[in-house]
């Protein structure tokens, strides 16, 4: 018997996207938040995951290094949150498995959950951007885990710049559809044990 295999690949809509979105310029962080809660919608329309997207980008020229979006529901891999597929696919980008250029920055639709906080710490990222609240992703029935109150103040010693609420009504409104429309809440059992 072999050992099983795992390859992380983006959905077949980013992939004919991909291109073009790595070619654009996101000068601001709206700009950079517009395009993490664009891949949010996009994934949610496609059925392809979670209502979570996350790109990396070069934060000098505007570009995105890499971008990722959830994909547990339709890989059923509870680690492909949409923060470490686009940081996974930054590493591949850029053939290191340092992320700490200062450079670098992180764009999320919403709070990361307890694990996506401990692969940002991992992955050296300096910058945060942050729309959605951890409210407003509990509030639809998704299970963060336990995050210390004093993680941004951890973040803050470590050197990571975290950046909250960015177009955070458009990211909750992204999390509200989800759930109106039937989206899997795929840990919302981990709350009640």
């Amino acid at each position: 018997m072999s050992a099983p295999e795992i390859t992380i690949r983006l959905p077949d809509w980013l992939l004919a996207r991909h291109d073009e979105i790595l070619s654009s310029t996101y000068a601001s962080n709206d700009a950079r938040m517009a395009l993490a809660i664009e891949l949010a919608l996009e994934n949610i329309k496609h059925a392809t995951g979670g209502p979570f997207g996350a790109a990396v980008f070069d934060q000098k020229s505007g570009q995105p290094i890499a971008v990722g979006v959830n994909l547990v529901p339709s890989t059923g891999q509870s680690c492909l949150h949409g923060e470490v597929v686009a940081l996974a696919m930054a590493h591949a980008a850029l053939g290191q498995r340092d992320l700490s250029d200062p450079r670098l920055q992180l764009a999320t639709s919403a709070e990361p959950c307890t694990m996506c906080l401990g692969a940002i710490h991992w992955a050296g990222i300096r910058s945060i951007l942050i729309g959605a609240h951890d409210d407003d992703v509990r509030a639809i029935g998704f299970d963060e885990g336990h995050k210390p109150n004093d993680w941004r103040a951890a973040f803050g010693r470590a050197g990571i710049e975290v950046i909250e609420g960015v177009r955070r009504a458009e990211a909750a409104a992204v999390l509200q559809a989800y759930r109106a429309d039937g989206g899997e809440i795929y840990n919302a059992q981990q709350a009640k044990r």
